[in-house]
C-alpha cells in the first residue's frame, strides 16, 4: 500500500532526527561546514531546527564519504540524502499558496505545460499583430508584440512570485528564527555586520568549499567545479538583467526601438549573461547527472534538472533569437523565448529557485547567537 502524505512526512522527520542525532553523538565531522556546528547548538532537534539545518546544508557531500557510519554500516547514516528530503519538506509546508504545493513535486511535468502553454499563448497574441515576414521592418520585436504586452509579459508574473516567494519565506523565518530579537536592536552596527557577513558567504558561496577543498560533486574526489558553476550561473543572471534594464533605458531615454546592433551594449551583456547561463547550466546538469547516486535524493534531482532545463532554455533561446533576429522565423522565435522567461518568472515559488531564500535566512539564523533561540 503507498504511503500518504502525511506519513511520508513522519518518516522524512523521524529519520533526519536520527541521523543528525548519530552525528551530534560523534562529532568527527565537526568543522566540514556550518550544519554540524549548528546541530550541536540546536540539541532538542524540534521540527523548526530540523528544517533550519536541512536549509543550510548546502550538499557538498563531504560528510557522507568521510562518515564511518555510512551505508553499509548498520546505521547507515547519509546526512545529504536525508538533508535533501528534509528540505524538500520545508518547501512543501511553506509554499504559498498551499494548493500550489504539488507543482514542487512534479517539476518537470509542471515545467514542460507551463511553457508550452506560455508560447503557445503568445503566438496566438501574434497572430493578432503579425507583420508581413516580407517585410524588412518585421524585424521589429514591437511590431509582433507591443512593448507594453511585452512589459506585461514580464511583470505580471515576476509581481506574483515576488509575493508567493515573500510570504514563503516569511513563514520559513517565522519558524527558524530567534525566540528573543530584542537584542538585535540594541545597536545598529551588530545587525549590520550580520547581514554583512551573511551577504558576503552568499557571494563567495562559502558553504560550497565543503571542508575547505571542495565539494564531493561526482564521487569522493574533491571539485570546487559546482561552485564556479553556480558563481558563472549568478553572473550570468545579473548580465541578463543588466541587459534588460540597459534595453529599456534605449527604448525609454534615446527613443532607440529594438533590435539593436551586434556591438551594442544591451546586445553584448544580454549575449554574455546568455553564454554564461547556458554554459553554467550544461555543467551543472552535466555533474547531476554523472554524480554519484547514493547522497542524492530524488526529489532534489527532479527539481534541480527542471529548474536547470528552463534556464537553459530561456537562455539558448535567446540567444538562437539574436542570431535570426532578422528572418522570417523571428516572431515564433520571439515567442518561445519570451514563453519560457514568462514560465520561468510564473514558476519560481515553485521551483528549485525557492531554496535561495531558505538558504539566505538559515544563514543568517546560523549567525546569529546560539542563546536566542528556541529550546
Amino acid at each position: 500500500m503507498a504511503s500518504t502524505a502525511a506519513e511520508i512526512d513522519t518518516e522524512i522527520h523521524a529519520e533526519t532526527r536520527r541521523v543528525l542525532a548519530i552525528c551530534d553523538a560523534c562529532g568527527y565531522c565537526n568543522g566540514f561546514c556550518d550544519l554540524f556546528t549548528a546541530a550541536r547548538q540546536r540539541p532538542a532537534l524540534t521540527d523548526a531546527d530540523l528544517a533550519y539545518l536541512a536549509n543550510l546544508c548546502h550538499a557538498c557531500r563531504n560528510c557522507f564519504y568521510a562518515c564511518q557510519y555510512a551505508p553499509p554500516h548498520d546505521f547507515a547514516v547519509n546526512v545529504p540524502r536525508t538533508l535533501a528530503r528534509m528540505r524538500h519538506q520545508s518547501y512543501l509546508e511553506h509554499v504559498w499558496p498551499q494548493a500550489c504545493a504539488p507543482l514542487l513535486n512534479h517539476p518537470l511535468l509542471t515545467v514542460i505545460a507551463v511553457t508550452l502553454a506560455a508560447i503557445l499563448g503568445l503566438w496566438g497574441l501574434t497572430r493578432l499583430n503579425l507583420p508581413n515576414p516580407a517585410d524588412p521592418s518585421a524585424a521589429l520585436f514591437y511590431r509582433v508584440l507591443p512593448w507594453e504586452v511585452m512589459i506585461w509579459i514580464g511583470l505580471a508574473p515576476l509581481t506574483w512570485s515576488v509575493l508567493a516567494l515573500g510570504i514563503g519565506w516569511r513563514r520559513y523565518w517565522r519558524l527558524i528564527r530567534p525566540h528573543d530579537l530584542n537584542y538585535l536592536n540594541t545597536t545598529q552596527r551588530s545587525g549590520w555586520r550580520t547581514g554583512w557577513r551573511v551577504l558576503r558567504d552568499v557571494l563567495r558561496l562559502r558553504n560550497l568549499r565543503g571542508g575547505g577543498v571542495g565539494c564531493n560533486d561526482l564521487d569522493d574526489r574533491f571539485s570546487h567545479a559546482r561552485r564556479w558553476l553556480h558563481q558563472l550561473l549568478l553572473g550570468g543572471l545579473a548580465l541578463s538583467f543588466a541587459a534588460t534594464v540597459t534595453a529599456s533605458f534605449y527604448h525609454h531615454g534615446l527613443n532607440l526601438a529594438a533590435p539593436y546592433p551586434l556591438l551594442s551594449l544591451p546586445v553584448l551583456l544580454g549575449t554574455g549573461g546568455g553564454i554564461a547561463v547556458c554554459l553554467s547550466t550544461l555543467g551543472l546538469g552535466w555533474i547531476e547527472w554523472r554524480a554519484a547516486p547514493e547522497p542524492l535524493a530524488r526529489e532534489a534531482q527532479r527539481l534541480d534538472r527542471a529548474l536547470l532545463g528552463l534556464l537553459f532554455l530561456v537562455a539558448s533561446s535567446g540567444l538562437v533569437l539574436l542570431g535570426w533576429r532578422m528572418t522570417a522565423a523571428m516572431p515564433l522565435l520571439l515567442c518561445v523565448h519570451l514563453g519560457s522567461v514568462l514560465a520561468f518568472f510564473l514558476l519560481l515559488p515553485y521551483s528549485k529557485f525557492v531554496h535561495a531564500g531558505y538558504r539566505v535566512f538559515s544563514a543568517m539564523s546560523f549567525q546569529l547567537p546560539a542563546t536566542s533561540y528556541k529550546r
